[in-house]
């Protein structure tokens, strides 16, 4: 970790995992809720004591489940994922209120000290207004290219 002064290493850890600006969330092999952030609850409406120890489930839609946990099950049992280092996915999640959001996230598989996978951690970031903006002006040029006359061939 940089040498930042005035900040040890557990200092600036303690202050970047507090963050509201940003979700980061931890959970075991099962899938259960480990560690919730402040942002968590910001961006889902759960506290800290409302989502630990729950299954990620009240934050996957339920049309969306099976997949996720299919795809969780696998790499649980091949022990690496597909998603390397930086890889951003782009999922939609949902609220406490049952409100669905647009989410994009990066996973970090979590070993113990024998190698083995022990669960995972996500930081995630709420783009919904983002994606909102980009679906209004595909469906403006959608309109205006729908009304530019037709070339004709003659």
């Amino acid at each position: 970790m940089p040498n930042l002064p005035g900040y040890d290493d557990e200092s600036l850890a303690a202050a970047l995992l507090a963050t509201s600006a940003d979700a980061i969330l931890a959970t075991d092999r099962e899938g259960r809720i480990r560690f919730w952030n402040p942002g968590a609850a910001r961006i889902f409406g759960f506290s800290e004591a409302e989502a630990l120890g729950r299954s990620l489930d009240i934050i996957i839609p339920e049309r969306l489940r099976q997949r996720h946990w299919s795809g969780w099950d696998q790499v649980m049992a091949a022990g690496e994922t597909r998603y390397g280092a930086g890889d951003l996915l782009s999922v939609p999640a949902i609220t406490r209120g049952g409100a669905q959001i647009s989410i994009e996230f990066t996973i970090i598989l979590l070993r113990g000290a024998g190698g083995g996978i022990g669960g995972m951690a996500a930081i995630l970031r709420d783009v919904t207004a983002r994606f909102e903006e980009t679906r209004r002006l595909r469906r403006r040029l959608s309109a205006v290219e729908s009304a530019r006359p037709k070339e004709h061939l003659s």
